[in-house]
């Protein structure tokens, strides 16, 4: 893939989704749609939230959360002090749930957040937490049919274990074919170059630590 799209600095590999304001590659649109299908007909109405996310929309996300200006979890999905915080400190809390700019997955038009509409009760805001997947959630059904059903159609959770760095996120889907290549071809260099050149928020400190950074937050979730 041209560099400049896996970064998400470029969209040309895209195309659009049925539903407005969402992108993937055509192969990851082709098979989510028959996913889409074969959910409908098991009584599910399998929709994105989330699908193509640039650096730019990445970034934005970052540097709010940095600043204070958007919420920041701590592992528990508590509200953070984030200006509490120091830099290193606050950078570690935002990667938990938040992708470093340039490394997102939603970059390389290969992923999805997905939810169920139907599913979510009236008046409730959709969180995008553990939580509404897990039982006893509002989408477990939908995570139950995904579970035994998502791999007909080559899409896997890339986060679907707790570990050392990156949340859980079980609406996370990843089309295999795709991401598997675009993992591979993602590499410290490329993504500390792109960020050298960015207004990101803790800059100086995210250079310093990016070795471990890429070790524990990104090549973590390869496929």
């Amino acid at each position: 893939m041209n560099p400049l799209c896996l970064l998400g600095l470029n969209d040309s590999h895209l195309v659009a989704l049925n539903e407005p304001g969402h992108r993937l590659q055509a192969e990851a649109r082709d098979a989510f749609m028959a996913m889409q299908a074969a959910a409908a007909e098991a009584g599910f109405k399998l929709m994105p939230a989330s699908s193509f996310r640039s650096f730019e929309r990445q970034l934005a996300i970052w540097n709010g959360k940095f600043e204070g200006k958007r919420p920041l979890l701590d592992a528990n999905s508590q509200p953070l002090d984030t200006l509490a915080l120091s830099e290193p400190e606050r950078i570690n809390a935002i990667l938990h749930w938040s992708a470093l700019p340039g490394t997102s997955r939603h970059h390389w038009g290969t992923d999805l957040d997905i939810y169920d509409p139907d599913l979510l009760p009236p008046g409730t805001r959709l969180k995008l937490e553990p939580w509404e997947y897990q039982a006893g959630g509002y989408f477990y059904p939908l995570s139950q049919w995904l579970a035994a059903n998502m791999a007909r159609f080559d899409f896997f959770l890339p986060f679907a274990h707790q570990g050392d760095g990156v949340a859980v996120e079980p609406w996370h889907l990843s089309y295999r074919p795709l991401a598997t290549a675009c993992a591979s071809q993602l590499t410290l260099p490329l993504v500390a170059e792109a960020l050298r050149l960015q207004q990101i928020a803790g800059k100086t400190h995210i250079l310093n630590q990016l070795d471990e950074i890429f070790v524990r937050f990104i090549r973590v979730c390869e496929p």
